[in-house]
């Protein structure tokens, strides 16, 4: 059996006394999986927890050992057509998700009211609940979390959008009527009393303004993956490069057959191309023979072996390419993969290369420099260090046990 990531083995945590923590979630799954695997540390120390959500996600809740409260959102597929692309109809997409949800809460735990309360950054019932009943919070935030200046950096420019001004008034009517005790909208999903920042400090905006009384950045929170199978480097391979962006964004034959025209056949490389379950093999045309393709790939075990990684930028791949030490390639397709590839770039780990210019001669010749570069090199390893120390999962959980009554 492989060994445990560091960071994911129970930690030595003297677990103050067995409590009944709840997590508040978000049935949208790249908001769960970052922090699953604090909800199975939590329980093998012997808490007793419970965990609200959507029960499609029943089998990944229940396998940490948490039971699952089921409540039905009203948030669409993320990948849906049915999603809002302007910002503040996706904030009140949010916003209407938490009002239909607040009354299920209730249902779900006020005769059983729980000692510690842990929300999605997006779960505003989750803290509306917790303040109703006057317990602890504690946010855990799969992205990066606000700083003290962005309320001139960036609200200002989401209360001038059109339609803010009712939005932000009904958030305030929902607040003054549900027992809520943090009133103003901004207050209440910006700045949370707690919060478990589970992404590298490195990737967060502004790092040195956030306020760390507050805020404990763990990097990412690795589990035990040996379930999702292994990886073996095949014999000879000089370098090897893998290719995926991620789970949502993945129908781009077009976008695979110029990585295949970059790559393939390059000396000394070996490529793993992932291309999700919506793109159909035989749209890539003849397949180099130093390339491996497949529907899905255990991601990390790859990376572990890799020497490159062609990534979207979603903080789950830009978080465990840093972990993994390896230069990319941020390919970005939507929301804030831009931000986080421009960020990676600012690392000195990275190149982006948006979709639209990513021609076969544009990728090569990235790849060529990034793993040929002795700088990049060692800002790799530098981050990884740096990455590996934060503490993962045993730290989130050491957080969430001090805030126990």
């Amino acid at each position: 059996m492989r060994s445990r990531t560091p960071g994911a083995s129970p930690s030595s945590g003297t677990s103050p006394r067995r409590a009944h923590i709840a997590m508040i979630g978000n049935p949208v799954i790249s908001h769960t999986l970052p922090g699953i695997e604090i909800i199975r540390e939590l329980v093998a120390r012997g808490h007793r927890v419970t965990y609200a959500n959507d029960p499609f996600l029943r089998d990944v809740v229940t396998a940490t050992g948490a039971e699952l409260r089921p409540y039905r959102s009203t948030l669409p597929p993320v990948t849906g057509s049915a999603w809002p692309e302007e910002p503040v109809a996706g904030m009140t997409t949010f916003l209407d998700d938490a009002i239909e949800m607040l009354p299920q809460l209730h249902e779900l735990y006020d005769d059983d009211p729980a000692d510690l309360y842990l929300y999605d950054i997006g779960g505003y019932a989750g803290r509306a609940l917790a303040e109703s009943q006057g317990r602890p919070t504690l946010q855990l935030s799969p992205t990066y979390v606000g700083w003290r200046s962005e309320a001139d950096d960036i609200g200002a420019q989401i209360r001038a959008l059109p339609g803010a001004d009712a939005y932000f008034a009904k958030f305030a009517a929902w607040l003054a009527g549900n027992g809520a005790t943090t009133l103003d909208p901004g207050d209440f999903s910006g700045r949370p009393v707690r919060a478990v920042a589970m992404i590298p400090r490195a990737m967060q905006p502004h790092a040195d303004a956030v306020d760390h009384d507050a805020v404990t950045f763990v990097g990412p929170c690795f589990g035990d993956r040996s379930d999702q199978g292994t990886w073996t480097r095949p014999a000879g391979a000089g370098n090897v490069l893998l290719i995926s962006l991620g789970s949502a964004y993945t129908r781009l034959p077009d976008f695979y057959r110029r990585c295949l025209a970059a790559f393939g056949d390059l000396p000394d490389w070996h490529v793993v191309l992932q291309i999700g379950k919506d793109t159909d093999p035989a749209e890539l045309g003849t397949v180099p023979s130093n390339v491996e393709v497949h529907s899905w790939v255990p991601q990390l075990a790859i990376l572990e072996q890799a020497d490159a990684f062609v990534t979207h930028a979603g903080m789950g791949g830009s978080s465990e390419g840093l972990h993994a030490g390896v230069p990319m390639i941020a390919v970005p397709q939507s929301a804030d993969q831009f931000g986080n590839a421009d960020q990676l770039v600012s690392l000195g780990v990275a190149r982006r290369i948006d979709t639209a210019d990513a021609t076969p001669e544009a990728l090569r010749t990235a790849l060529l420099e990034l793993t040929s570069d002795p700088e990049v090199a060692r800002r790799s390893a530098a981050l990884r260090t740096e990455l590996r120390a934060e503490g993962g999962t045993a730290r989130a959980a050491d957080v969430a046990e001090s805030l126990l009554p």
